[in-house]
């Protein structure tokens, strides 16, 4: 059986509704699913006590998907079962996102359960590389997407946002905690004609925040005059992929799903 830890946003619901069989959901108190009703609510200062539950409800896969902003640590909330894991856990809230994840993985690994990424559980979020829109990249869509790979770099190796604005003049904004969409609404005139490019960092932990996109980012992407996205194939997930494209057609942008350079 399969649980999934289910954070705020549209995937969650992609996912459990893409599955045969609904999933049980978990979720952490402060962060309620958008859509899904849990299942089990629990705090971080008992997830020793969450593992035990799974077990007795026969879950042997684990699948983390959806938005999640760091909980704070009480320690007059933790429960027995957690005891032994507080320093990991501690260690885990110190880190960046990336390093974090590692640790809440490994954690349910040795726990006995099978870590799953949102794409094993439906392979179709990731899409084939290439152009499925009507509108294609422009002939400096290269040039931008090559700008956005440097970025991405850079931002992989401070540990923050996997997307960034590319305007036709160089950088126009880069994503932060606040996330893909807050970094759409604040974009100025200079991002005008520029394209959004969004990847994952570079050797990230891709099993859970994996980037994605759906019919919002399209349109807020068309709110804020860009030419078009670039996703690294692979990499980033397309959640309602037809309505994606169908937002992304009617407002002219193109969605380039591109191999990146090695």
């Amino acid at each position: 059986m399969l649980a999934l830890i289910a954070g705020r946003g549209e995937l969650p619901t992609v996912v459990a509704e893409a599955l045969p069989t609904r999933p049980l959901v978990c979720a952490l108190e402060h962060v309620a699913p958008t859509t899904l009703v849990p299942d089990y609510v629990f705090r971080l200062e008992k997830i020793g006590g969450l593992m035990r539950w799974l077990k007795v409800q026969g879950v042997t896969q684990i699948c983390l998907c959806g938005a999640v902003r760091r909980p704070s640590f009480d320690w007059r909330e933790l429960d027995v079962p957690t005891l032994l894991m507080v320093p990991r856990i501690l260690r885990a809230l110190r880190r960046g996102d990336d390093g974090a994840l590692r640790i809440a993985i490994d954690m349910f690994e040795e726990a006995g359960f099978a870590v799953l990424a949102a794409h094993d559980a439906v392979p179709s979020l990731l899409p084939d590389a290439g152009t499925p829109t009507l509108s294609q990249p422009s002939v400096d869509a290269e040039r931008l997407a090559r700008i956005g790979d440097d970025v991405s770099a850079e931002q992989a190796r401070d540990d923050l946002g996997q997307a960034c604005i590319v305007a036709r003049s160089g950088i126009a904004a880069r994503e932060t905690e606040a996330g893909t969409d807050a970094m759409l609404l604040a974009a100025g005139h200079e991002a005008t004609g520029g394209v959004l490019y969004k990847a994952p960092k570079l050797g990230q932990e891709r099993r859970a925040d994996l980037p994605a996109i759906g019919p919002e980012t399209a349109l807020k992407a068309a709110e804020a005059g860009l030419a078009g996205i670039v996703i690294e194939a692979g990499g980033v997930m397309v959640l309602n992929l037809e309505e994606t494209l169908r937002r992304l057609d009617a407002e002219g942008l193109f969605l380039w799903i591109r191999e990146r350079p090695e």
